[in-house]
């Protein structure tokens, strides 16, 4: 499958290591009622790449809940995107994640990375 120009050059410059590490991921608008269509996202410590084909504008708030796959611990937190590549996906930044649950990610990266 060949990944767009755009996408690779993206990975290129991330700030973080980013892995495949969650299950039961939900999204929603915030102020909405409707989940959004979605399929399992890159991680890091302070966000996550979601691939989904709807489109959202930069700025715009989601609320995000999901469980990490080793620990089993759920995470719930809002998120907003910092950018949008239409048709492919969303990056959405942390905003509010408690310290507990950034642990708890940091925790999985780190065990991922090991193998």
């Amino acid at each position: 499958m060949k990944r767009s120009r755009d996408r690779v050059e993206f990975e290129a410059t991330r700030r973080e290591i980013r892995v495949q590490q969650l299950s039961e991921l939900h999204l929603s608008y915030e102020g909405g009622a409707c989940e959004i269509p979605i399929r399992p996202p890159d991680i890091s410590a302070n966000g996550m790449f979601v691939n989904t084909s709807t489109h959202f504008p930069e700025g715009a708030v989601v609320n995000l809940k999901f469980r990490l796959t080793r620990s089993n611990i759920e995470v719930q937190t809002r998120g907003e995107v910092r950018y949008c590549l239409p048709g492919i996906g969303i990056g959405v930044e942390f905003i509010g994640i408690g310290p507990e649950a950034k642990l708890a990610i940091e925790a999985e990266l780190e065990a991922s990375s090991r193998f």
